[in-house]
């Protein structure tokens, strides 16, 4: 399955971005999908996921990211509120096959930039 994330950009803190990340080669439905960013001199930082219908956050963006997934268009957005300074990354969308425990995600898009300026 190849993806491609898009919709990243600068904002200003406190606003709102909407990432989506389009799915070719194989469906969204059959895998467990996962958000992950990494800010420059960083590794990469899991950002939520969704396994099946259910979604799963890091606690940095508990409350403030959601995920969800349109299984008929194949994709998975990422809709980010009251965003702060500290969000600035690179964000990637990765996809895994569905398991009990850790999800190896096997799958995975170029980044989109998102920068938020204080």
């Amino acid at each position: 399955v190849q993806l491609q994330a898009y919709g990243g950009g600068l904002v200003q803190a406190g606003g709102s971005l909407a990432l989506s990340c389009a799915a070719s080669g194989g469906s969204v439905s059959t895998y467990a999908m996962g958000w992950f960013r990494q800010a420059p001199g960083k590794g990469r930082e899991f950002v939520a996921s969704i396994k099946g219908n259910t979604p799963s956050y890091a606690d940095s963006v508990k409350g403030r990211f959601t995920a969800s997934r349109d299984n008929s268009l194949n994709t998975v957005y990422l809709q980010m509120n009251s965003l702060k300074p500290e969000d600035t990354a690179a964000y990637f969308c990765a996809a895994g096959r569905p398991r009990v425990g850790p999800i190896n995600y096997d799958y995975w898009g170029q980044g989109t930039q998102v920068t938020v300026s204080s």
